[in-house]
């Protein structure tokens, strides 16, 4: 814990960050007596409103004619434009649009034009760009959150750590570091030399919004600062929200809870850097959900209604966003006519309107929410709240009137001191996690077959491990089984998941558990084709990171099986690993009713069969079987996979589909590497599986099946979705992922918990 803790506070020199309202034309400018040639831009910022037309992060523009510019676009890619005669224009295949964490971003150009693009700490783009590399020079209009001298197109989010160094092309190492123990990267503060047009805006000194544009360089290359305020209240921009977790005197700094625009029903509109909302339609219901997830500890958060009606509450992890929220029993709130609603309403506090300031209390600990009034408790208005994922929540529960307000998470000052006790909702606040980087246990690593014995690591910035479970698959050319092997049954041997046949043994396949990974005989068969490309999905069995990998003896008559999770496990595959008589592979998930199973292997909908999990659900020591020949045939031998849900590293749900672009968001309280997605209200879809490895950037569209012997899917605009730092996002409409109202289910393993997770 020393070291951690240790290796965090490195970054204690990021103070404060600078929020950005598009809603107010917000913006620094400065004219500079130089024009450089060969510079590096790097900051660290946090993402408000996403799409648009596309919004600036920097500009310089000769008035009336070209400009340089680093943008979002309106798809949310990122856009570099160097102006003059040979202008050029480079714009990234991946998205930007997690806006839940902080992103790092590095431009880097020579003074011919090269131009290297870095997003945390890796390198996404690089072109010739042309000859005329305009930025921040004596003869352009120069701006930040804005393009020079050119209404709209501002920046709506916040802006930290903004480095600008004059007369050298540097690498994001100058800016940022891989911490050692999350393996997460992270601030780091710039030693070197500024040059003359260099710049260092850190936003700390908050004693007038003219000294937030100070220059900390020592050059003295003050900005002027436009449209900001320090005005107490919803519009105070000076943030305590930052890329790293440390405590402070105050409410701690960290990554602050927003609202969240992914989880958020399309009759609000999100603004201020996602700390303002408003209805876009007063015909409809829906909530805005809060982009932290809580389970345990005492919380506030304050919020207040700019209109005169509207609600503020909490809402747990499955609540939907687009019904009524007065309709649920997942969601409870306090609302303006002073009544408590949670499936329902009655009686319970004052009255409250325009300019009232209303906080919320949650404390998991005691299961209890309390709201306060301008500073008064209305007392206890649920208590026994079931144990669940809270979320913040904003809603409408009434047509025909619209519903706006701010709310703030402690990001800035709140109006009234929380009760004792009671924490503001960032990261540093957060518990810590007992996984806090994934890959001490769960990896996913490409390699290249070359057809001779070899060893292949499994380490991510470093850090590796011993596997227990190793799932291969060749990705091209051609269609090739999948092929599992596991440490209790031994190297050589594999199963199929894509087939029922029994288990196999082939002596140059997997050849050996290392201990930072595996090795390979010569096999061309499955894992080690010359010039074929696979993944190599793997997991280390420990209680720590949730997975038990069982064998037993089936007995042809009801029985239990015992595993040593120390907890239920949320999932279970079984499958016959004798040789001989061929089997399905049945999987018991959690979000799957108990008499009901459904199989790997197949694309058939998830049915009732009790003769496969007995109706009864795993306990903390056993999982239960029928009289399945799948699961449990007398004197035939069988593998269980038993993964136990772990927070911060695993998570195991479901979630319905609406069959629009904008799909469903999914919460798992930390940054993916990997999702295995499958619908099961009907038959005839496959199982798919997503990693961060294959797909370094967003979106998420490269797919394999594990019913499906068939090379990695093409992508597909309709069968994507997006990875970020607290959970993936469905971003197009597929049987697969996102018909309306389908039942899915979900398997996830993290990267890093959203504690320390960076946006994706």
């Amino acid at each position: 814990m020393l070291s951690l803790l240790g290796s965090l506070r490195r970054g204690n020199f990021v103070q404060r960050s600078l929020r950005f309202r598009s809603s107010a034309s917000a913006f620094l400018s400065r004219t500079f007596t130089s024009t450089p040639t060969t510079y590096t831009f790097s900051v660290w910022l946090k993402r408000g409103s996403l799409g648009g037309s596309g919004q600036v992060i920097c500009g310089s523009r000769i008035a009336g004619g070209a400009s340089t510019t680093i943008s979002f676009t309106s798809s949310d890619a990122i856009n570099i434009i160097l102006g003059g005669a040979a202008s050029s224009q480079i714009t990234t295949t991946s998205v930007y649009r997690d806006p839940s964490a902080w992103y790092h971003l590095v431009i880097s150009v020579t003074n011919n034009g090269n131009v290297v693009l870095y997003s945390n700490g890796v390198q996404v783009a690089s072109a010739a760009a042309g000859s005329n590399p305009y930025l921040f020079n004596s003869s352009l209009v120069n701006t930040i959150a804005k393009q020079g001298d050119l209404a709209g197109f501002t920046f709506d989010g916040y802006l930290t750590e903004v480095n600008f160094i004059d007369g050298q092309a540097l690498t994001p190492s100058s800016f940022g570091q891989i911490e050692s123990t999350t393996g997460v990267w992270s601030p780091k503060q710039y030693a070197g030399s500024y040059g003359t047009n260099g710049f260092y805006l850190k936003f700390g000194n908050t004693s007038s919004v003219a000294a937030l544009g100070t220059d900390s360089s020592g050059n003295g290359n003050t900005w002027t600062v436009n449209n900001v305020s320090l005005t107490a209240g919803a519009t105070y921009d000076s943030m305590v929200d930052v890329p790293v977790n440390y405590s402070d005197s105050g409410n701690g700094r960290g990554n602050y809870c927003t609202l969240n625009p992914l989880n958020t029903s399309g009759i609000f509109t999100l603004s201020s850097a996602n700390l303002n909302y408003a209805t876009t339609s007063a015909a409809n219901m829906g909530s805005s959900i809060g982009s932290i997830g809580i389970s345990s500890g005492k919380w506030y958060w304050e919020c207040v209604l700019t209109s005169s009606r509207g609600s503020f509450g909490v809402a747990r992890q499955n609540a939907s966003i687009t019904i009524d929220p007065a309709a649920t029993n997942l969601i409870y709130y306090y609302r303006f006519d002073g009544t408590k609603v949670n499936n329902g309403a009655s009686a319970y506090g004052a009255t409250y309107t325009t300019g009232n300031i209303i906080g919320v209390a949650l404390d998991l600990d005691a299961g209890t929410l309390t709201f306060y009034k301008d500073g008064v408790s209305q007392g206890v208005a649920f208590s026994s709240l079931p144990a669940d994922t809270y979320f913040a929540q904003i809603g409408d529960d009434m047509t025909s009137f619209t519903v706006d307000g701010v709310v703030n998470f402690g990001q800035r000052p709140f109006t009234y001191t929380p009760p004792t006790g009671f924490r503001a909702l960032n990261t540093n606040n957060l518990p810590t996690p007992s996984i806090v980087n994934g890959a001490n246990f769960m990896a996913a690593t490409t390699y290249t077959g070359n057809a001779a014995a070899r060893s292949l690591s499994n380490a991510v910035n470093n850090v590796s491990f011993q596997p227990d479970l190793v799932w291969i698959k060749s990705r091209t050319p051609g269609a090739t089984n999948h092929a599992l092997f596991d440490s209790t049954r031994g190297t050589t041997k594999y199963l199929s998941s894509d087939t029922t046949a029994a288990e196999t043994t082939n002596a140059n396949t997997l050849t050996a558990f290392n201990g930072d990974g595996f090795s390979l005989g010569t096999d061309t068969t499955l894992v080690n084709a010359n010039a074929n490309s696979y993944i190599a999905w793997q997991w280390r069995e420990s209680i720590t990171a949730g997975l038990d990998v069982v064998s037993y003896a089936g007995t042809g008559v009801n029985r239990t099986v015992a595993h040593n999770l120390g907890v239920a496990p949320a999932m279970v595959i079984v499958k016959r690993s004798q040789t001989g008589a061929t089997s399905n592979w049945q999987v018991r998930h959690t979000s799957i009713p108990v008499a009901n199973s459904i199989q790997l292997n197949s694309t058939n909908q998830a049915t009732a069969d009790t003769t496969v999990w007995n109706s009864t659900a795993p306990t903390s020591s056993v999982f239960s079987l029928g009289t399945s020949t799948d699961v449990n045939a007398s004197g035939i031998s069988y593998v269980a996979y038993c993964f136990a849900e772990i927070a911060g590293f695993s998570r195991f749900g479901s979630y319905t589909g609406n069959g629009i672009a904008d799909g469903p968001f999914v919460f798992c309280g930390f940054r993916p590497r990997w999702v295995m997605i499958r619908k099961t209200s009907a038959s005839g879809n496959f199982w798919t599986i997503r990693d961060t490895t294959r797909n370094t950037f967003n979106v998420a569209n490269l797919q394999l099946y594990p019913n499906s012997a068939g090379v990695e899917g093409a992508p597909s605009a309709g069968d994507v979705i997006d990875i970020v730092s607290n959970g993936f996002k469905l971003r197009g409409i597929s049987a697969d992922v996102n018909d309306p109202s389908a039942t899915y289910i979900f398997a996830a393993f993290a990267e890093v918990p959203s504690k320390y997770a960076l946006a994706r």
